[in-house]
C-alpha cells in the first residue's frame, strides 16, 4: 500500500527559556504556589473557531498551575514576553543550516491557539526560521518544509489531574524548542525511521538537552483515499515502524468501512494509537503583538555559520582516527565534553590518556576521597586539568602520578606543592630493574612492570620502566 508520510520533531534546547531569563530546569520539590484558570475558544482572524480548540472548550475543565521561585510573570501570562533568547536562536539556526535550509531574513513571531490547558495564555509562541531543506536517505531525498523555534508547554501532573481538573507545572512552560517538519515525501515506515535517526544525529551535534522527555516526535500519515492522521508522542524511534504499519492497517479498515476522519491520535507503547482530538486547522494562528519582527541579517547568519558544530557521525570517525576506542567515543559523546576533550588534546596529543584524565580520573578521585562526583568535577575543572597536562607535556609530572596530583588538588593542596614529587635516579632504576629480573626469571612484561612500579611508588614513569625492561627481557 502506497503511503504519504511526514514527521515532526520537537527538541528542547539547552539554554534558558525562550521569552524570559528563567532557567530551563524541571523541579521535583513541592510547588511554592498555584493559580486556577479557565480557557475559552474564540474565533481567529478568519472569523472561524478552530475545531481542536472547540473540542477542548467543550470539556469545560479547570486548570491549576503550580509555580516555583524560578517562575516569573511571563510564564503566568501577567507580563509581556521578553526578546527572543539569542542562544536558543543560534542553536536553531545551526540545526537549519545542517539540514540545508534557506534561512528567512525576516519572520513574524506567531501565536498558536492551544486551550488544552498546557499554556497559561491559551496560545503557544512560535516563529518560522527556515524552509526548503532536505535529508538524503536510501530511498531518496526527503524535503524539510520548516524549521521553527517555539516555547514548550507546561508539564501535566497526571497523578493530580482528573477529567474535570487538570494540574500543570510551569517549570517546563517556555523552554525553547526547535521544531522540524519534513515534507510528506516519506513512502515507508523504514524510511521514516531513517529520517528520524538522521535528524537525531544533527540535533545531538547541537546544543540541545538530553534524556527522556526532551524530544517528542510526531508522524503524519495517510494512504490513498484517506485523510491525514497525526500520531503524537513518540519517545523511541524503534516504535516508528510498528506504529506506522499498524496505522496503515487501521486506515485500510476505515477506508473499507467508508468511515474516514482526519484526527490526532496518541502513540501507545504496543505500536497502536488512540484518539486524542480532531485535526487542528490554520485558523488557530495569529501574529504576536508584543514582540517585534525577527530580523536574521548577515551578521547573525555569518556568526551561526562560523560556530556551526560538527556532525556527531563525522566527529566519531575523527575521534577513532585519533586513537580512541569506539566505546570511549560513545562515552565521550554522551558526556557532552567533546569541546573540553579537544582543548586538552591540543595540549597533550595522547587521546586515550586525555580521555582518562577528563572522564575517569575525577571519578576515581571522588571515590578515594568519599566525595560526590559533581563536587570533584567542579574542583577539577578543565582549566585545572589543562594545567596538569601542561605539566606532563613539559616533563614536570609523570603520567603515572597524574591521578595522585589530581587527588592532592581536590584535597586543597596548591598546584606547586601537588607537583613536587621526588623522582628516582635513572641509574638506580636500571640497577633495581636488573636485580628484579634476575631474582624473578620468567615473568611477563606486565609482571615485571608491577613489581618495579611498586618498588618506586610513583617516582618513575611506566614508559621509563618499560624502556629499560625491553632491553633486559
Amino acid at each position: 500500500m502506497k503511503i504519504k508520510c511526514g514527521i515532526e520533531i520537537h527538541q528542547q534546547l539547552d539554554s534558558h527559556k525562550l521569552f524570559c531569563h528563567c532557567p530551563s530546569v524541571l523541579r521535583s520539590d513541592v510547588a511554592g504556589f498555584s493559580i486556577k484558570r479557565k480557557l475559552h475558544a474564540v474565533a481567529g482572524e478568519s472569523g472561524a473557531v478552530d475545531a481542536a480548540a472547540k473540542h477542548e472548550a467543550l470539556r469545560d475543565r479547570t486548570f491549576v498551575y503550580e509555580g516555583f521561585d524560578t517562575t516569573c510573570l511571563v510564564e503566568l501570562d501577567e507580563e509581556p514576553p521578553q526578546l527572543i533568547n539569542s542562544e536558543a536562536l543560534a542553536t536553531a539556526l545551526h540545526v537549519a543550516l545542517l539540514l540545508h535550509c534557506e534561512i528567512l531574513p525576516v519572520s513574524q513571531i506567531m501565536r498558536k491557539t492551544v486551550i488544552d490547558g498546557s499554556n497559561t495564555s491559551g496560545f503557544q509562541r512560535t516563529v518560522l526560521l527556515a524552509r526548503n531543506g532536505y535529508v538524503e536517505t536510501a530511498q531518496g531525498r526527503v524535503g524539510i518544509d520548516s524549521v521553527s523555534l517555539e516555547e514548550d508547554s507546561a508539564r501535566i501532573m497526571n497523578e493530580q489531574s482528573s477529567e474535570e481538573r487538570r494540574v500543570y507545572r510551569l517549570d517546563r512552560l517556555g523552554i525553547a524548542l526547535v521544531e522540524i517538519g519534513t515534507a510528506p515525501d516519506i513512502t515507508s515506515a523504514a524510511q521514516a525511521k531513517e529520517v528520524a535517526l538522521h535528524i537525531g544525529d544533527i540535533l545531538r551535534s547541537c546544543k540541545v538537552k538530553r534524556g527522556i522527555g526532551t524530544i517528542r516526535q510526531d508522524v503524519n500519515i495517510s494512504i490513498a483515499g484517506h485523510p491525514r492522521v497525526e500520531i503524537k508522542g513518540f519517545q523511541d524511534v524503534k516504535l516508528f515502524v510498528p506504529t506506522i504499519e499498524q496505522e496503515i492497517k487501521r486506515q485500510e479498515e476505515q477506508l473499507a468501512k467508508g468511515v474516514l476522519s482526519s484526527e490526532v491520535r496518541n502513540a501507545l507503547p504496543d505500536g497502536s494509537s488512540a484518539f486524542l482530538r480532531p485535526m487542528p486547522g490554520a485558523a488557530r494562528m495569529y501574529p504576536e503583538t508584543d514582540l517585534p519582527l525577527l530580523y536574521l541579517g548577515r551578521k547573525i547568519l555569518e556568526g551561526a555559520k562560523k560556530s556551526l558544530p560538527q556532525l556527531r557521525s563525522d566527529l566519531k570517525e575523527e575521534l577513532v582516527k585519533r586513537g580512541l576506542r569506539e566505546d570511549e567515543v560513545i562515552v565521550l559523546l554522551k558526556s557532552n565534553l567533546v569541546e573540553e576533550f579537544n582543548h586538552l588534546f591540543s595540549i597533550l596529543s595522547d587521546s586515550r590518556f586525555v580521555f582518562r584524565v577528563l572522564l575517569e580520573m575525577p571519578k576515581d578521585v571522588a571515590k578515594k576521597l568519599c566525595k560526590p562526583h559533581q563536587e570533584i568535577e567542579n574542583l577539577l575543572g578543565v582549566d585545572v586539568l589543562a594545567s596538569v597536562l601542561e605539566g606532563v607535556n613539559k616533563g614536570k609530572i609523570v603520567k603515572d602520578e597524574v591521578r595522585n596530583v589530581l587527588e592532592d588538588l581536590a584535597s586543597g593542596v596548591s598546584f606547586s606543592e601537588a607537583i613536587k614529587r621526588e623522582r628516582a635516579d635513572m641509574g638506580d632504576v636500571e640497577q633495581i630493574v636488573a636485580r628484579i629480573v634476575k631474582e624473578k626469571p620468567g615473568l611477563s612484561m606486565g609482571g615485571y612492570m608491577g613489581l618495579v612500579m611498586q618498588e618506586f611508588k610513583g617516582k618513575v614513569s611506566g614508559k621509563e620502566v618499560s624502556d629499560i625492561l625491553k632491553k633486559l627481557v
